[in-house]
């Protein structure tokens, strides 16, 4: 008998079993895949090893602007997905032990709920006091256009392409179709991106999104908003990646009846299902597709299972990145966001042209912007430009402990780094 049964061994899942785990409860945590989930073995952690790559090649070749010698360079790419697995298979490595070391059993096997109580596994039923959903999404299909893992393929079988297409349309202009276009546009791809709406990245704010825009034409991407690709012809391309979003993957409920939108599993503030004893966390209730949030919705869960007061989410301070070059990196609203729910607010702006340190690393393009009530109270913030992705936990940070834009103005930063952006937007 377990206090916890944890199905889905992403970050939501690991994170519930190994926090139920420190706190003296029995957990078991079961996944047909490998441990990790999305992120770290199709996900964020390939895509991010490979646009590091990718960004080092960019730089390498403007090498003689430093000063250094580079007369050939090339990427091996057979070479770069080695090293993929590697460091996949060294942070598998690293969540074994921890597992190990918590006591913590997991089980490789498909699961389905019996009953609130108990979950059917390969051999064997396990049962537990409490039982945590957390089987994260999957990629969407069109109805007219299907994965077929050869000619029309995922980001997972992009990850893993032994060759680069020489002409790649990329199906999709969100946070994913963009990081792929950075990624073949640089290993030599002739790269379209088509997009449905108006413009890149839905629901990030439109002066970010539109300078993406800009950089990414100038390194020869094509870029064709208000487009339906339905219409385009597929032969004249190598390769077709659909990338226009995730869809929550709750096959394991088997007749247990916890209420369901769709395949989005819906929890309360608390994240509680339909059910009082089965919680639900991460890509699979349908909310921030982001595995920081699935880690913090995985061990509040556990808080809220076991401790006396239950504890609402709390999204006030939700940080995000995209990994282009430059990165882009948001928190809070963004400034349409801010217009509609506030009327009048404050707009702080510095680009990095203007930064000491941006000529050091020769990376000048973007800005910051930073948002705030008409009494200077934070209500987000959006980064193009360099760092963006680290530079944005100050103003997360900020935001969390609501502090005013004379807090942080106040606060000294250091010269010359990139941080000073944050300072020199609120005092220019």
């Amino acid at each position: 008998m377990y206090d916890l049964i944890v199905i889905g061994a992403g970050w939501a899942g690991f994170s519930a079993a190994e926090y139920a785990s420190q706190k003296g409860f029995k957990a078991a945590l079961i996944d047909r895949d490998l441990l990790g989930g999305t992120c770290l073995n199709y996900g964020c952690i390939p895509t991010k090893t490979i646009l590091n790559t990718t960004k080092l090649f960019s730089q390498f070749k403007k090498s003689g602007k430093f000063g250094i010698n580079c007369s050939q360079i090339d990427i091996d790419l057979i070479r770069l997905n080695q090293r993929v697995k590697e460091i996949n298979s060294q942070l598998r490595s690293g969540l074994e032990f921890r597992l190990k070391s918590r006591k913590i059993d997991f089980f490789k096997s498909p699961a389905e709920l019996i009953n609130p109580n108990q979950v059917k596994i390969e051999g064997s039923v396990l049962e537990a006091k409490y039982i945590l959903i957390a089987t994260g999404s999957r990629p969407i299909e069109l109805p007219k256009i299907k994965f077929d893992g050869t000619k029309i393929i995922s980001s997972t079988e992009a990850l893993e392409l032994s060759n680069v297409p020489g002409k790649l349309l990329i199906i999709g202009g969100g946070v994913i179709g963009c990081e792929f276009a950075e990624i073949f546009s640089s290993l030599g791809s002739q790269v379209e991106v088509v997009e449905l709406t108006p413009g890149l990245l839905p629901g990030i704010d439109r002066e970010v999104a539109k300078k993406l825009e800009i950089i990414l034409k100038k390194k020869g991407v094509k870029i064709s908003l208000n487009t339906d690709a339905a219409t385009l012809d597929f032969g004249a391309y190598d390769k077709i990646l659909l990338c226009i979003g995730r869809a929550p993957h709750s096959d394991c409920l088997g007749s247990v009846e916890v209420k369901k939108e769709r395949n989005r599993i819906l929890v309360n503030e608390y994240l509680q299902t339909s059910i009082p004893n089965i919680y639900s966390a991460g890509d699979c209730t349908g909310g921030y597709l982001l595995a920081h949030i699935a880690s913090y919705e995985g061990r509040l869960a556990v808080k809220n299972m076991f401790g006396a007061d239950k504890e609402k989410t709390d999204y006030r301070a939700v940080p995000s990145a995209i990994f282009t070059n430059p990165e882009i990196a948001v928190v809070g609203l963004s400034e349409e966001d801010a217009r509609n729910n506030f009327g009048e607010i404050i707009i702080k702006k510095f680009d990095f042209r203007s930064l000491g340190m941006s000529y050091v690393l020769d990376e000048v393009e973007g800005f910051v912007k930073i948002i705030a009530d008409k009494d200077e109270n934070l209500l987000g913030a959006s980064i193009i430009g360099p760092k963006a992705s680290e530079l944005i936990h100050v103003l997360t940070l900020a935001l969390k402990t609501q502090m005013k834009l004379a807090q942080v103005r106040d606060t000294i930063f250091a010269h010359p780094t990139i941080s000073e952006a944050i300072s020199d937007a609120l005092t220019h």
